[in-house]
């Protein structure tokens, strides 16, 4: 049997800060070669992925992760060295230990040594915590292309607020991102009649867009909501009516929303205050939705069983991988607590990365089974 918490110790000491790869994939294939699984890298650009499966028949469970991880920032603010993968008083410390090295070395222990039917496979990618251009979205269409495309699928990310058992995602909002540009006329504040000042009809439309309730949220999703995040006018001087002013925002959006619904909705509210605006919109995401039944009931039962908490059904937080996998199965989340992930001092408790080797046992034992 695999020992889940060296094998995590060994991805963390890979320094993969996207989107180099460190020789994080090569210890993912040493780990599955000798469970019987044929290895395939794929790489896309400058992004190393993986794609590894036992057994050809169905039904195919696949597991989802990323190997890259986000920069360690200062590391004068880390207690234990980023890249170390120490472990004090039961704590395993690192940047990629809970997002999400940590999830797929538990995933690969909880792998039974012999499989008597259907097909394991994981999808790993360097390219999660990018752009994700050249990661788990080409390994699917290479998937497809193929004949690899799995029945049901399990990403590894980090679902727990706070304790394992506590969520599992079976859906994520989507991701679209806006810039809004009124084109003025610059010139002397003494002059007011002789220049055209962009900031106040961008206060209005920001204010329009700002105070508009998108909807009230649901079954499975909380409402939409739009944030501004940037205004940048660009002046420095206090006598000077700027030329140009422009404001930047994000809404995060249900099932009752598409992207291009959405921009609808955004031209009809800045219509109303006045015509000549630029808009620019770029979609991140649309959102999805598993709808709960035998595999997310499965999933949920097996945490059940290990954790003896009834995790929530959530959709909350940003996007993932799993905005790909769902073209193609049904997909749930499910992992560790991600309470320290992008944080200085990224850990997790080893007892509950052994845990998590057991949900994903039991999630194997039950679906096969089935």
């Amino acid at each position: 049997m695999i020992d889940g918490v060296a094998l995590a110790q060994k991805l963390i000491q890979c320094e993969s800060v996207t989107p180099a790869d460190a020789g994080a994939i090569d210890v993912v294939i040493a780990a599955l070669e000798p469970l019987g699984f044929a290895c395939t890298k794929l790489k896309f650009g400058d992004i190393e992925n993986l794609f590894a499966r036992r057994g050809t028949t169905g039904p195919h469970l696949s597991f989802a992760g990323h190997t890259d991880v986000v920069p360690p920032g200062d590391l004068t603010r880390w207690t234990y060295p980023p890249f170390a993968a120490e472990i004090h008083d039961g704590v395993m410390y690192g940047r990629g230990a809970a997002d999400m090295k940590g999830n797929i070395a538990a995933f690969i222990a909880a792998i039974p040594p012999e499989q008597t039917s259907g097909s394991i496979s994981l999808i790993i990618t360097g390219d999660e915590e990018g752009p994700a251009i050249n990661g788990t979205v080409k390994i699917l269409e290479w998937m497809a292309e193929n004949g690899h495309t799995p029945d049901v699928a399990v990403v590894g990310e980090p679902t727990n607020p706070v304790a394992l058992g506590d969520e599992i995602k079976i859906g994520r909002r989507g991701s679209l991102s806006g810039t809004l540009t009124i084109t003025g006329i610059q010139g002397h504040v003494a002059y007011p009649d002789r220049a055209y000042n962009p900031i106040p009809k961008l206060a209005q439309m920001i204010d329009a867009l700002s105070s508009n309730v998108l909807d009230e949220g649901s079954d499975h999703f909380g409402p939409s909501t739009l944030q501004v995040t940037n205004i940048h006018v660009g002046n420095t001087a206090d006598n000077v009516i700027p030329g140009q002013a422009s404001a930047k925002f994000n809404i995060r959006f249900n099932d009752l929303w598409s992207a291009e619904k959405l921009e609808t909705e955004l031209r009809d509210l800045l219509d109303l205050v006045g015509p000549d605006y630029d808009l620019k919109l770029h979609c991140g995401a649309e959102s999805f939705l598993t709808q709960p039944g035998d595999f997310t009931d499965l999933v949920r039962d097996a945490v059940q069983a290990v954790t003896g908490r009834t995790p929530k059904f959530s959709t909350s937080g940003g996007t993932s991988d799993a905005r790909f996998v769902t073209r193609y199965c049904p997909v749930v989340e499910c992992g560790l607590i991600n309470e320290t992930i992008h944080k200085f001092d990224e850990c997790i408790a080893v007892k509950d990365l052994q845990n998590l080797q057991k949900i994903y046992a039991e999630i194997l034992k039950r679906y096969f089974k089935s």
